[in-house]
Formats: C-alpha cells, structure tokens, sequence
C-alpha cells in the first residue's frame, strides 16, 4: 500500500529498514517491540545529549523517525546526566516499561546495542562518532565496537 506521496511513501520505507534491521540484531519478528526499543532508545540518547546535538542528530532522521524522536520532548528537561551504563539502561527500561511490560534490564540492554548499532549504520559515521565521544567511557560499550573505536581514537588524539 502506497499513499500516493513520494514523501511519505519514502519516509514509511525507511521507518521499515530501521524496524527490520532492530528485528534482525535482536532475532524477533515482532515489530512492536522494535518499535518501542527504537523509541525509548532515542529519546533516552535525544536527552542525553543535551538540546543542540539533539537537533543535529534529529536532522539526519527520516522523517517519520523524526516525528517520534521530537515527540514529548522538553528542551529544558535536557541532557540528563547518566555516567554510568546501568543508569542509562534503567533509564531506556523505565520507558520500555510503559509498552512492553514484560521487558527486563537485560533485554533493554540488547535492545539500545541494536538500535545505536542500526542507527550507526544510518547516519553519518561522524556524526555517530561524536555521539559516542559525548558518554562516559564506560557508557560507549554500548555503541557498535567500530563506533566506540573511532570514538577513542579521536578523542586520545585531541587530547
């Protein structure tokens, strides 16, 4: 099904590629689920990383995704200020929470590697790099190896 616009029918496809590529990384058919790990996920990363760089990242989104990524949000209520992995991920569970009642830390925890690995692969690769220089250290093993390498590298190489 098509809604006649080139737009929106191009915005509704890659909504569909990153929902597939979640699915694909978490082994589940459920789009629901991927729906609702892409969504927390974003919004946990959107308030982490503080208004401006919210608005970068929001800017490289498809459309639909964009839609979602803004939805709720607070600029004022912005960045949050988890420095340790178990926070964020309680964090991203918290929302999870609310859609998926029977997720626990440990699914979270998949589900946010899943997505920043498919929105690694979607964005610019610079700008994926900057956003994992902006977590804790300890915080990037949450981002695919070759993000949270070139991370490193960048940021011992501007130090």
């Amino acid at each position: 099904m098509t809604t006649g616009l080139d737009t929106f029918d191009k915005t509704v496809q890659e909504t569909n590629l990153w929902l597939k590529g979640i699915m694909e990384r978490l082994g589940t058919e459920d789009r629901h689920c991927a729906y609702a790990i892409l969504r927390a996920t974003l919004h946990a990363l959107r308030d982490r990383i503080g208004p401006e760089n919210a608005v970068h990242l929001g800017a490289q989104l498809p459309m639909l995704l964009r839609g979602l990524y803004y939805e709720g949000w607070h600029m004022s209520g912005t960045p949050t200020k988890e420095r340790h992995e178990a926070q964020f991920i309680a964090h991203v569970h918290k929302m999870l929470h609310k859609m998926l009642r029977n997720q626990d830390e440990a699914e979270a925890k998949r589900g946010i590697r899943a997505t920043l690995d498919v929105l690694s692969d979607r964005i610019d690769r610079g700008e994926a790099v900057k956003l994992a220089i902006m977590f804790p250290v300890e915080m990037r093993d949450l981002w695919p190896d070759i993000i949270r390498e070139a991370a490193e590298t960048r940021q011992s190489g501007a130090q």
